[in-house]
């Protein structure tokens, strides 16, 4: 799965210039909010607030967890654009009205500003926690 052009583009310009050392520029910053309306500045909220985490696991998985604004931690799938929150499926998946949740977003915005906390678990781990995230979704 791929985003639209569209927003591939604007992430990549985004990385391109927070890797030269720049901020991220204001024009990129209203193309956000352009695209994904309110989702954006709650995304760069969670982002400042440093509410996303990359786990990993020795095999090579990766999944993302970010606190949401609730106090509830939600499960993200950035290789496949999911997201374990009720947002993602009633306006992304139900309604498709919403190309990405907020958590989503904030995933994709701690990798370009390099904010994510990083945790390294072992497979079971990492199986457990999804284990655990599926149990509460049913």
């Amino acid at each position: 799965l791929t985003l639209p052009a569209v927003v591939e583009e604007l992430l990549s310009e985004m990385a391109a210039a927070v890797r030269d050392g720049a901020p991220i520029p204001d024009e990129h910053l209203l193309s956000l909010k352009f695209v994904f309306g309110s989702s954006a500045v709650q995304a760069l909220d969670l982002v400042d607030r440093r509410s996303v985490t990359l786990i990993s696991s020795p095999s090579g998985r990766r999944v993302y967890q970010v606190l949401g604004s609730s106090g509830r931690t939600y499960t993200c799938l950035a290789s496949c654009h999911y997201c374990s929150c009720p947002a993602f499926a009633f306006s992304v998946l139900r309604k498709g009205d919403s190309l990405l949740c907020k958590h989503l977003l904030a995933v994709y915005l701690s990798q370009i500003t390099r904010t994510c906390q990083q945790l390294s678990v072992s497979d079971k781990q990492l199986t457990d926690i999804l284990s655990v995230e599926k149990t509460q979704e049913a």
